[in-house]
């Protein structure tokens, strides 16, 4: 079997067998793989702290093209969130990033610009909870535009009205089961708002990295709606409930 060193982030870490774990993990090179740690549930491993969540490894595997699953020889610990994880917040802010990760992309997929988008939220989220909320936000917009499931947020799906028109300016809307936002007209019953202030917010996020971010305070009620527009987003994708996400808003 070939053997591959590949930087990665782990993502997810569960029992398997006595003694053994499965981890899933996203290498730059590589994509999101699922790997077997032997052993790695024994007092002494070899793998010491470095399958946390989110930890940032060099990770040394041996790789069959036929099998799912490849086989995990070591890992060694680049950067750690254990300091993170021992806030209650900004562990939940973690979970609910591995969980994206893990559920958005597909297997054995090179996807760096994923894999740099971690990296860049994990090391803002070193600077302090203050910085939670921004991240989180940027994190999920940011998601969702790799994956190719942010539709245009200027102009109306239904109509094509652009909702941002300096002479007539309009309110946008969205749905769970709607592809994109709609303006008051095309607006169905149960439709939630999509501020303008959120929707300037998104354009923002998306022309500057997340360092350049505009100063002030940025708490949980800002840009709370576009936070929930983007959470329906990827749950149409993955056809399931994100668990994490309501557990993060209800903070």
């Amino acid at each position: 079997m070939p053997a591959y060193v590949s930087e990665a982030i782990v993502l997810r870490t569960y029992p398997f067998q006595e003694a053994d774990s499965v981890v899933s993990f996203l290498t730059r090179d590589l994509g999101k793989l699922r790997g077997v740690a032997r052993r790695a549930r024994r007092p002494k491993n070899r793998f010491g702290s470095g399958l946390e969540r989110l930890s940032h490894v060099q990770m040394a595997y041996f790789r069959k093209e036929t099998r799912e699953l490849v086989s995990l020889d070591s890992c060694e610990l680049i950067h750690s969130p254990f300091h993170m994880s021992s806030d209650y917040e900004t562990g939940l802010a973690l979970d609910f990033m591995a969980e994206v990760t893990d559920q958005v992309l597909p297997s054995a997929d090179p996807n760096e610009r994923h894999f740099r988008l971690l990296l860049t939220v994990l090391e803002h989220l070193r600077g302090g909870t203050q910085n939670l909320w921004r991240a989180v936000t940027y994190f999920g917009l940011w998601s969702v535009r790799l994956a190719g499931l942010l539709p245009e947020l200027h102009v109306c799906h239904a109509c094509g009205v652009l909702l941002d028109d300096e002479e007539h300016p309009q309110r946008a809307f969205f749905r769970r089961t709607e592809e994109g936002l709609c303006c008051p007209g095309c607006r169905r019953p149960s439709s939630l708002e999509l501020t303008a202030a959120s929707r300037a917010i998104a354009d923002e996020m998306l022309r500057t990295s997340i360092t350049q971010a505009s100063p002030g305070d940025f708490t949980r009620a800002t840009a709370g709606d576009l936070r929930q527009f983007l959470h329906q987003r990827i749950e149409n994708h993955i056809e399931r409930r994100l668990l994490t996400a309501p557990q993060l808003e209800a903070l």
